[in-house]
């Protein structure tokens, strides 16, 4: 029986009454399996379990790293999936069966507690081989439609349910201040209240279908400061150098928002403030997010962050623990994090007050998950339904944000059009980072997609028009132009150009030869973020913002050709110039700047 995420309070009110409880006098060794079927037996199965199986439980390993016997020796809590880290095959029978081979053992450890599987299903479930791929959550701020987001969690939490998975890595909440960040198309908007009304939408449609939510990263990472970047990083996981007061007027909201939406967990983030590594402050973690937020759900740390929080392995540990962290995700070196838990218990680094506390979290959110319900073993659905698809679709036609109309668009289904550029005809270029791999993939048929071509020609085809391939003969140009796919550090640029390190290699060639032709010109950019287009509007007739639209490219077609009208608006400020990239709509004298567009800019009917 799942818990009301509602109750949650409740919950972890009953079990630390029950604490105070003599429940059980069975001992370790005659007590068996444990069994958790109500409340009460949460608190029971603490009392009774091992410091090693409660070390194991604040364990979360990648799957690619870990044994089905060690998971069971361990009494492993947690394991996922990084960027690109599939079973065999990777289709959902492929995963289900992985996942219940994983519960099989881990009902075989000591205390027989299941495993929670996690993953980064961040626009839809893009892991997985021909699952639908919505739009990246910068054209979701762009669609602005709250209806639209409770969609798309429950499209996504069905296809992420078809693989025998109950916890998604979503949403990321941060407003991105410089888009010169490796995450910006990562994040909603630089307005912290369109972040807010767009996530609790998103967060409701997956908690509906039963999956856990992680809303991230706490706090401040779309606040850090250019050039401050952790190791060669210009930006990510850098320093927050404002005032803590203005870092949080920035990012709070969000997170206030989420928690009353009753999100299941919250991931720390990889960035510092004012020099602190999050994940070693206290302050934020505790003091904020537990007494002052009252936030009762689970922290799990992100990809192996605590090792930039101290010194030793020991203390990194025992630093991220006593500071809030409750679930460490340490894929790789997993088993030396349990043995240092098991140090700093013993050693009295850990209070065991504290470690508890972190167990009856994670034992929680498998609670809520409906892991004790009995039977564990999952059964493989579909993934890439027509229903997801639909959603996916509209998504798209609702994300494109029209920036200039020369008297082009819509365009007619009868006409001549002459497609280039290095972003026409990739539904990878369309999907971006966080798809299939961690950094994306430049594949012109992704998850059997619709790309830009293959939309057009089937509208054209269908009304008597036609792809031309002499230019000479077409009547309208579209040019596609924008970036190459990539995720979070990667992603970090100096430069956002055209011809800029992480823009497409042709577009500047693709720019030029189209003007050479004399005929109407539609640009389309595909991208992250915006790019520098100054030199070039001036000899485009039409410009539209499709972002990274993801696998359903038909919904791009049913706004160009006028089935459908524009409603995009921009969810961030576009740059005339690199030096403008830090410029939003939170900065002062913001409307006595000249910029390309103005944050929200849109022609709409």
């Amino acid at each position: 029986m799942r818990i009301s995420k509602s109750k949650r309070l409740i919950t972890i009110i009953l079990v630390l009454i029950l604490s105070a409880c003599d429940i059980n006098n069975q001992t370790d060794n005659d007590r068996g399996k444990i069994r958790i079927q109500t409340l009460a037996d949460i608190e029971q199965a603490i009392q009774l379990m091992t410091l090693e199986e409660k070390a194991g439980q604040l364990i979360q390993a990648e799957r690619s790293r870990i044994s089905y016997s060690e998971i069971t020796r361990y009494n492993i809590g947690s394991i996922l999936s990084g960027g690109g880290s599939v079973p065999q095959g990777n289709t959902p029978e492929a995963w289900v069966s992985m996942i219940n081979q994983m519960n099989a053992a881990a009902l075989k450890s000591s205390s027989g507690i299941p495993i929670i599987y996690g993953i980064d299903a961040v626009h839809g479930n893009s892991n997985v081989k021909n699952a639908t791929i919505f739009p990246h959550n910068i054209g979701l701020g762009a669609a602005n439609d709250p209806d639209l987001m409770k969609a798309i969690g429950i499209a996504s939490a069905k296809e992420i349910l078809a693989i025998g998975v109950d916890w998604n890595f979503a949403p990321a909440v941060s407003s991105a201040q410089d888009i010169r960040w490796g995450r910006t198309y990562e994040s909603y908007s630089e307005d912290i209240q369109r972040v807010s009304v767009l996530a609790v939408p998103y967060i409701e449609g997956l908690l509906s279908e039963g999956i856990l939510t992680t809303t991230k990263h706490f706090i401040g990472d779309g606040y850090t400061t250019f050039l401050t970047g952790e190791n060669k990083n210009l930006i990510d996981r850098g320093d927050v150098t404002m005032s803590k007061e203005a870092m949080l007027a920035g990012n709070l909201d969000a997170y206030i928002a989420a928690i009353d939406a009753n999100t299941s967990a919250i991931m720390a983030s990889f960035n510092s403030v004012n020099g602190v590594k999050v994940h070693g402050d206290p302050t934020l973690l505790t003091d904020l997010l537990r007494n002052e937020l009252k936030f009762e759900g689970l922290v799990v740390s992100d990809w192996e962050a605590i090792h930039t929080i101290a010194p030793s392995l020991n203390e990194q540990v025992a630093l991220a623990i006593n500071s809030g962290v409750d679930l460490l995700m340490q894929p790789y070196n997993w088993k030396d994090v349990y043995k240092a838990i098991i140090y700093n218990v013993n050693n009295k680094k850990i209070s065991q007050e504290r470690l508890d506390e972190a167990v009856r979290r994670n034992l929680v959110l498998k609670f809520e998950a409906g892991l004790f319900d009995g039977e564990v073993l999952k059964e493989a659905g579909e993934v890439g339904t027509q229903a997801s698809k639909k959603v996916a679709r509209e998504a798209v036609a609702k994300s494109l944000v029209l920036l200039k109309n020369e008297a082009i668009l819509p365009l007619k289904k009868d006409i001549k059009i002459y497609l280039t550029g290095p972003a026409s005809d990739n539904v990878g270029i369309q999907c971006g980072g966080w798809t299939l791999r961690w950094q994306g993939e430049t594949d012109s048929d992704l998850n059997n997609g619709i790309s830009l071509k293959d939309a057009l020609y089937e509208v054209l085809s269908a009304h008597g028009g036609s792809l031309v391939s002499d230019p000479n003969e077409a009547d309208v140009i579209i040019l596609a132009i924008g970036e190459k796919p990539y995720a979070e550090m990667h992603g970090d640029t100096d430069d956002l150009s055209l011809d800029g390190p992480l823009s497409l290699k042709d577009n500047l060639k693709a720019v030029e030869y189209v003007k050479s032709l004399d005929k109407p010109i539609l640009t389309i950019m595909i991208a992250g973020r915006p790019l520098l287009i100054d030199p070039y509007l001036n000899d485009w007739d039409a410009f539209v913002m499709a972002w990274l639209p993801g696998t359903e490219g038909n919904g791009m077609t049913d706004v160009l050709f006028g089935d459908k009208p524009f409603q995009g608006t921009l969810p961030f400020t576009w740059p005339m110039s690199n030096d403008q990239a830090s410029h939003n709509m939170n900065m002062e004298n913001y409307n006595l700047i000249k910029h390309q567009f103005k944050y929200g800019d849109g022609i709409v009917p």
